[in-house]
């Protein structure tokens, strides 16, 4: 707020300045006055005074009007040193709009109104004016403030089209413009683009929540393959360690169309005894072997399967996929221990080898 007081300090006599009609030799020297108590400090009587003075002059000629604007930018000032950004911003209001303003000073004082309105609270008038100003001028600082506030206000569509105009005018994104953007394009629905970003950043100095981002991201775009190839990959680098992790990596590999690498990473976590080779694994093993459609690694597990369980069932399933796949002597033999542990739908099957 200080540095808003000081702006607006600093800008009466720039505005005096650029005036299109002169002002009498009296009211310069009250202005003058108003800057100097002002500047010491005395902001309540500068407030006080300005507003009086601005309401005074309001209805006069074009000299008059022109300097109830002045009084109302010393008025603002002093309300602003007082921390009242609202008021502050109600006098540029009225300054701005003041009949036979030019457009250059009207930018400024909306501006600077935005900032106040901002420092208020008042989100949503900030980004009204912002937007306003930001027609008429180019300025990235400015740009990149108005994203961030739509983003705060959740006005995502909004944002994404205002950040597009500032990646644009931006060389190198700082840490937290990065942030922003990647936070308003998936908010906007715009994964794809958002997972782009966050997949060109990542590397082997990538933290594990920036892996795990944007493998979800990949997921949300429906790009599954990619979300199993980014979560395996941070897993190689040593990035993801949990169980739940492990498990989450073979639930991606099976959904992104690489059952094979699921049952390989499976195999491996076995061969360490990171996992127990009970029934549940053996099952997702048979599954991921089968949905890959390697027939000789299925199959094997299948019978491990029907061995460990001797359910008549997983006989039967593994009999079924054997014949399916042109083994019909371990199909057979399958159906038959099936058949003898009472299932009909086996011994129905074994009718096919007569």
């Amino acid at each position: 707020m200080q540095r808003l007081g000081g702006i607006l300090l600093f800008s009466l006599w720039a505005s005096v300045a650029q005036a299109n009609v002169p002002l009498p030799g009296d009211i310069i020297r009250d202005l003058t006055a108003l800057q100097e108590q002002l500047a010491g400090g005395s902001f309540d009587a500068v407030a006080e005074r300005g507003a009086v003075q601005a309401e005074r002059l309001a209805g006069g000629n074009a000299s008059d009007r022109w300097a109830s604007a002045l009084y109302h930018q010393l008025a603002a000032g002093a309300l602003a040193r007082m921390e009242q950004p609202e008021k502050a911003a109600g006098h540029l209001a009225q300054a701005r709009q003041t009949r036979g303003v030019g457009a250059e000073q009207a930018a400024r004082w909306l501006r600077e109104e935005a900032s106040l309105r901002r420092a208020a609270g008042q989100n949503g008038q900030a980004i009204r004016l912002l937007s306003e100003w930001l027609d008429s001028e180019q300025d990235t600082n400015t740009l990149w403030q108005l994203v961030r506030l739509m983003a705060q206000e959740a006005q995502w569509e909004a944002a994404a089209k205002r950040l597009e105009q500032a990646i644009a005018q931006t060389e190198n994104l700082n840490e937290n413009q990065q942030a922003l953007a990647l936070a308003i394009l998936r908010h906007s629905g715009q994964n794809a683009q958002a997972l782009n970003w966050l997949v060109e950043g990542l590397s082997s100095a990538s933290n594990a929540e920036d892996w795990r981002q944007a493998a979800a991201l990949a997921q949300q775009a429906g790009q599954a393959g990619m979300a199993a190839g980014l979560w395996d990959m941070a897993w190689q680098l040593g990035k993801l360690e949990e169980p739940e992790d492990f498990w989450l990596l073979i639930e991606l590999h099976r959904a992104g169309g690489t059952p094979a690498r699921a049952a390989e990473r499976l195999e491996q976590a076995l061969e360490r005894g990171d996992i127990e080779r009970d029934e549940k694994v053996l099952r997702l093993l048979a599954t991921s072997w089968q949905q890959a459609r390697h027939i000789e690694n299925a199959l094997s597990v299948w019978k491990a399967v029907a061995v460990q369980t001797q359910n008549a069932a997983d006989w039967r399933q593994y009999g079924q996929l054997a014949y399916a796949w042109g083994k019909e002597e371990q199909a057979e033999q399958a159906l038959t221990q099936a058949a003898q542990l009472g299932d009909e739908e086996a011994s129905q099957w074994l009718a096919n080898f007569e």
